[in-house]
């Protein structure tokens, strides 16, 4: 059993990390909440599978923008001070969502609209929050600390997808918006007790600069770059996310219940995952576990899309999130091994940028091929498309498979110093 449960030594041993897991655990209900309103919103006004699927593609400028620069900040300022910020913008346009929606029926450019903004902001609390955690622990805790970080966000997408679609259910559309506007107040109170965590000393360069410095860092090693395209590739052709409520309306006639029952089943299977992740602690190959847990996800995914009743379906995607948690467990443990602290906000920004932009296009692909031929054909296309994917990168990125943790941190020192000198020259040259 040991083997299994999840290792707490690093809740029992930092106060930080205590706070900024029980910060995230409050504001991601409220969060999920608000990502089940508003694409079920989206399609009951306009009853269109393309429109669904088309917030996705609103979602995905603000993110980007905000992951890269977000993290050339993280790597320049108090990361601490970087996290209070960003939770006062997700309050406000929260909030504002909440009030247009309680006065009227929306038109759906302002929704488009808000969920950019909230996009944006809820990409750098991302880039912030996974900065923090490696400096908040010791270094032999850190897969224990990244598994149980990673399993708690699965807790917040148990809870709020269903919370959200009973409220929507007992209260309304606009409730969820403002429980989401208050949720903010636990990551706020978690960042007001963090202790300072000022960036590492580094020479100072323009943003650009920064931006290009840590995408050069991360195209230097192709165990890490992998890493980061199975996961683009998965989440793209893999997650039906913006087919839940039209699945739930359309096949299984279950309304906003349902929509949230599919959403919490992914969250439910991975919680079970991470949280029983003991055994990765001795495991040294983790990519190979990342290409096997993405054949897994996209198995599942394309049988699901098969099913008639909602509760066989859930069951199946509960089975795919498990096996997303293991290899997001896997791929954030060989982002933050691979990583010094002077690169950690960069290259987490362009890991919260593959994470949160991955589902972001799934949403625009299983909506765009639901539209032309049905949300069945989407699901099943999809999963194949991920074995497909998985099997693809297997041959032509192999430092994937090769990676190998006990040489790890021996490959973050050579490639920290091949970047530094790197650098050093491109700087002489300029």
């Amino acid at each position: 059993m040991r083997n299994l449960t999840t290792d707490v030594r690093p809740l029992r041993a930092s106060r930080n990390f205590r706070l900024l897991m029980l910060g995230a655990l409050v504001t991601g209900i409220g969060t999920q909440a608000t990502l089940v309103a508003l694409p079920y919103q989206i399609y009951v006004i306009t009853h269109s599978a393309f429109l669904t699927g088309l917030l996705g593609a609103v979602e995905l400028g603000p993110l980007i923008l905000s992951s890269l620069y977000a993290g050339a900040l993280a790597d320049r300022i108090d990361r601490r001070k970087l996290l209070l910020w960003c939770q006062i913008a997700l309050a406000s346009f929260s909030a504002t969502l909440g009030v247009v929606t309680l006065m009227s029926t929306p038109r759906v450019w302002v929704l488009f609209v808000m969920a950019g903004l909230i996009a944006g902001a809820a990409a750098v609390e991302r880039v912030a929050r996974s900065s923090i955690v490696p400096n908040t622990i010791a270094p032999d805790q850190l897969k224990a600390a990244l598994s149980m970080s990673f399993g708690l966000m699965q807790v917040t997408m148990v809870v709020g997808p269903a919370l959200g679609g009973v409220i929507i259910e007992v209260f309304g559309l606009a409730v969820p918006y403002f429980v989401d506007a208050v949720s903010v107040l636990g990551m706020v109170a978690a960042a007001w007790a963090l202790s300072p965590q000022p960036a590492p000393d580094q020479p100072r360069s323009s943003t650009v600069a920064s931006v290009r410095s840590g995408l050069r860092f991360v195209r230097r090693l192709q165990g890490l770059m992998a890493s980061f395209v199975i996961d683009l590739l998965a989440m793209t052709f893999g997650m039906p996310r913006a087919l839940f409520p039209i699945l739930s309306i359309e096949v299984f006639h279950t309304g906003a219940f349902g929509s949230g029952i599919l959403n919490s089943a992914v969250a439910a299977g991975a919680t079970a995952a991470a949280l029983t992740t003991g055994w990765m602690g001795h495991a040294r190959r983790l990519g190979r576990i990342v290409l096997a847990a993405v054949a897994v996800w996209g198995l599942s995914i394309a049988v699901a899309g098969f099913m008639t009743a909602l509760w066989s379906a859930a069951v199946l995607f509960a089975v795919a999130g498990a096996a997303d948690s293991v290899s997001a467990v896997c791929r954030t443990t060989i982002t933050q091994t691979l990583t010094p602290d002077a690169m950690r906000g960069r290259v987490s920004a362009v890991f919260s940028l593959v994470v949160a932009s991955g589902p972001r296009l799934g949403d625009v692909e299983s909506g765009t091929v639901a539209a032309v031929t049905s949300p069945r054909f989407s699901v099943v296309s999809g999963g194949l498309a991920c074995l497909v994917s998985a099997a693809a990168i297997a041959l032509w990125m192999p430092g994937l498979a090769a990676y190998d943790s006990d040489r790890a941190e021996q490959d973050m020192r050579h490639a920290h110093a091949e970047h530094i000198a790197a650098e050093t020259v491109g700087s002489a040259v300029s």
